[in-house]
């Protein structure tokens, strides 16, 4: 049930959500052309702040993704450095295996030692294999082990239909991902480690006195494109993970299987420019802010706090946010005590007569209950209420 206190609160509630909405299909909205035709085995096109998946093609299809792969590889790179597992300053022996490994390179020499933070760039500018099998090893003691454990981030990311065999992503059996998958990798690689994505948009690495350039073309040709990563193998095709951020809104573009280098760039500028030019993001709420302040009966305070849980983003086509509605429903006479984080409403937010977004409102404090003669007097209101409502 609806719970509206007042009219200026159902006004309030009205004006605080109109600017805010969740992106829905853009074939139901009559002011979104079609997306652009895409030549890819798949693609996928996500808002990385709100999730929102605007476009996509056999996105959900496992694929080889070849060089992606090392996506993974940096990812886990930059959370044990985070955690304080190791230090980008820690020397990093290269082994025989790291340094027979074939396809791209860093080049590093079998029986040095390497600075993690250069191997990390290795990784990602020059998408070298050497050092993604020198960091693996580094990490979890052979490369079998790692692939274990970028199965294990995988599955906590959400990456349920992908399956590692190795850290560089050469071709093996049952090494396959997704467009969906690895949009959502991106976003973890975004968000979760920002202190790191500067590399992403570095457009070469020299070391061991070669250069080599970043692979990824946009990085010259659209300044707005700040990453992510590369990948060629004849199985795979041509393939690209690339982000651009324009004002408060950052895209992430995923294609798989196009048939040449200047084609994956251009298919991937296709999606971000569709998305750019008919979508908007808004951050809506925050985690913690105060959405309602219901009456709480037999507590020791009279008022609870409601709010979300997580921060919400939110992603509409331009110039709709006049036709949003939002909605709160609460639960009547809430009793005491209560939890923070308990579930006591939700939060409904629609366009026209499409419900885009409903999320639980929680308690964001405790309630504890009052003392005998508080609730006793609550009951004895609560009981004359209900003879009169």
């Amino acid at each position: 049930m609806i719970q509206v206190r007042s009219f200026r609160d159902a006004i309030s509630l009205a004006v605080a959500l109109m600017a805010f909405a969740l992106a829905t299909p853009a074939q139901a909205l009559d002011m979104v052309p079609r997306p652009p035709q895409v030549e890819a085995r798949s693609y996928l096109l996500m808002d990385a702040n709100s999730g929102q998946v605007l476009v996509q093609h056999d996105a959900e299809k496992p694929l080889p993704p070849a060089s992606l792969t090392k996506m993974m590889t940096a990812y886990i790179a930059e959370k044990e450095i985070q955690s304080g597992n190791v230090s980008d300053e820690d020397m990093v022996p290269i082994s025989v295996h790291a340094w027979k490994m074939g396809g791209s390179r860093m080049f590093v020499k079998e029986g040095s030692k390497v600075p993690l933070k250069d191997l990390l760039k290795g990784i990602i500018i020059q998408s070298g294999n050497d050092a993604s099998v020198a960091v693996a090893e580094y990490l979890a003691g052979s490369e079998d082990a790692f692939a274990d454990l970028m199965n294990r981030q995988a599955t906590l990311l959400g990456m349920k239909n992908t399956h590692f065999v190795n850290a560089t992503g050469w071709p093996a059996e049952n090494h396959l991902t997704t467009a969906h998958d690895l949009a959502r990798l991106a976003r973890a690689i975004i968000n979760d480690y920002p202190e790191h994505y500067d590399i992403y948009a570095e457009k070469e690495f020299s070391y061991n006195g070669i250069t080599q350039p970043n692979r990824n073309l946009l990085l010259w040709r659209d300044p707005s494109v700040d990453g992510l990563k590369t990948g060629h193998t004849e199985e795979a095709g041509f393939c690209l993970v690339s982000s651009a951020k324009q004002g408060e809104m950052r895209l992430i573009s995923v294609v798989m299987g196009t048939d040449s280098e200047a084609a994956r760039a251009r298919e991937s500028q296709k999606l971000l420019t569709y998305g750019f030019r008919f979508y908007e993001t808004y951050q809506a709420y925050g985690a913690g802010d105060v959405l309602d302040t219901p009456d709480v009966w037999m507590g020791k305070a009279n008022q609870v706090r409601l709010g979300l849980g997580d921060a919400l983003a939110l992603t509409i086509p331009k110039d709709s946010g006049e036709r949003l509605k939002a909605e709160m429903s609460v639960q009547p006479q809430l009793h005491a005590p209560i939890k923070k984080g308990q579930e006591l409403g939700k939060l409904t937010i629609s366009l026209d007569d499409n419900v885009l977004v409903t999320r639980p409102l929680i308690a964001l404090e405790d309630v504890e209950e009052a003392g005998f003669f508080a609730k006793i007097w609550d009951h004895v209101v609560l009981f004359f209420k209900g003879l009169f409502s």
